[in-house]
């Protein structure tokens, strides 16, 4: 056994060199014309039925109105119910001609299956799952609390309240040879410090997608979304307390981002709707966020030293002392790079 492993070692790389060097051209040459194909004939959403959760803010609010100008009709799943029914209202006005609103908390197994079954009690059928509820902590590992709390309840949230979701949804999705749109995050290669959790669970998302789209195959396609920066209440500070409240901390969002241009969440929210119509497995928003893989893929020794540099201060000093959070103050750049939206501390509440 050991013999035929050498010898693999020595034949694998030079076999993936040669296949990379017959086999990209022409199979890159394919993916175009699939592209300009699939942008040519997109999808058609009028009629069709989304379900959308973490729908009352962010990205997944700026979903509901890119559907909702399609005429999809819609399904809007959070906790907040009065920012879903103000968001439903929109969407509506934007063209949607049936919105309903679920409250619901995607980390609980009993609430994703009661809002799949009510847009199916409603709509009788389903064509799109977006999968976009998520909550972050900023929180060093060694300062975590002894049980985890927080950090459990971001895989719930995340990782979990997709899979559960995704698990009630998918016998309908297959009777529409739907789809289903999953938001990770570019945190899923790029593991800023303070967000060791937060990676970890939209690395889960991709990962399990990944395998899920070959178990469905063609009955069901999968686009997984992973934004950069991006305009929401994520990015305005919005942080989960030790205490299970939320609570918005600006400093540690400055850490954080840094001299990083934030990108603004309609368009994010329609780059995301249009790689669904065309089918695409992967979006990146923005697109040159996608070049942060590359560096991670090639210089990883050099975006490790990055990230303690620009993010971490000296061992012992206070978070505001990160080299991030100094350029910003020292140049007020904040207030040229990103979104007027996220830089008042205030959120909705209810």
């Amino acid at each position: 056994m050991d013999l035929i492993h050498k010898f693999l070692n020595l034949v694998a790389p030079s076999f993936t060199f040669f296949s990379l060097f017959f086999i990209l051209p022409p199979f890159y040459l394919f993916k175009s014309f699939l592209f300009i194909l699939r942008s040519v004939f997109p999808e058609n959403l009028a009629g069709k039925v989304v379900l959308i959760t973490g729908a009352s803010s962010g990205i997944g609010e700026h979903l509901a109105y890119e559907y909702g100008k399609r005429g999809a009709r819609l399904a809007l799943a959070a906790r907040r119910e009065k920012s879903l029914h103000e968001i439903a209202d929109r969407a509506r006005y934007l063209g949607s001609p049936d919105v309903i609103v679920i409250r619901a908390d995607v980390s609980k197994v009993d609430d994703c299956r009661r809002l799949v079954n009510e847009t199916m009690g409603h709509f009788r059928r389903l064509d799109h799952l977006v999968n976009n509820a998520g909550i972050n902590t900023p929180c060093l590992f060694e300062d975590a609390p002894p049980d985890m709390a927080n950090f459990r309840t971001i895989m719930d949230t995340n990782f979990w309240g997709s899979v559960y979701t995704t698990r009630f949804a998918v016998p309908h999705l297959k009777n529409s040879n739907g789809k289903i749109v999953v938001l990770s995050s570019a945190a899923s290669w790029m593991n800023d410090p303070r967000y060791s959790v937060y990676s970890a669970s939209k690395a889960a998302l991709t990962a399990f997608f990944d395998t899920l789209r070959i178990e469905l195959g063609s009955d069901v396609s999968i686009t997984i979304a992973s934004p950069g920066y991006i305009e929401s209440e994520l990015t305005t500070g919005k942080f989960l307390e030790e205490d299970g409240n939320f609570q918005v901390h600006q400093d540690i969002r400055d850490v954080q981002i840094g001299p990083v241009p934030v990108a603004s969440v309609s368009g994010c929210a329609e780059a995301i709707v249009k790689g669904a119509r065309r089918g695409d497995r992967y979006v990146t928003q923005p697109s040159w966020f996608r070049m942060t893989y590359l560096w991670k893929m090639l210089f990883p020794e050099l975006v490790d030293l990055g990230y303690r540099l620009f993010t971490l201060a000296r061992p012992g000093g206070p978070h505001q002392e990160a080299l991030n959070k100094r350029i910003l103050d020292l140049t007020g750049l904040q207030k040229v790079i990103y979104p007027s939206s996220i830089q008042s501390p205030e959120i909705k509440t209810d």
